[in-house]
């Protein structure tokens, strides 16, 4: 007899709720239609990742470079509606921003 079974014999009126499967979770991040460019760069002779295109607010920026940051282990910041990520991780980061429902375009080598 499991759990289940279990809570029907205590409480034999109960319905229970059914799972919503047709809902989507809900992003973290603010979303939108144009695509994030995602591109490299070396800068002072090291090789940093370049997120720019993204026009959410000031809180979404940070919160995304962030959990980028976090993902990676990495150093970065956003400045001037861009977010630079030390090192070469685009596929990480577009993978991680395509799981996240962005739409990303890579420019560059």
């Amino acid at each position: 007899m499991d759990l289940g079974d279990q809570l029907k014999n205590l409480f034999p009126d109960h319905v229970p709720e059914e799972d919503s499967d047709g809902e989507q979770e809900k992003s973290p991040y603010w979303l939108q239609d144009d695509p994030i460019i995602c591109k490299y760069e070396k800068r002072k002779g090291k090789p940093v990742t370049i997120l720019e295109g993204y026009n959410g607010a000031d809180s979404d920026f940070k919160k995304l470079t962030k959990d980028l940051k976090t993902l990676l282990g990495v150093g970065g910041s956003f400045k001037n509606e861009t977010i630079i990520i030390q090192g070469d991780f685009r596929d990480k980061i577009m993978d991680f921003l395509k799981e996240n429902g962005f739409s990303v375009k890579r420019v560059g080598g």
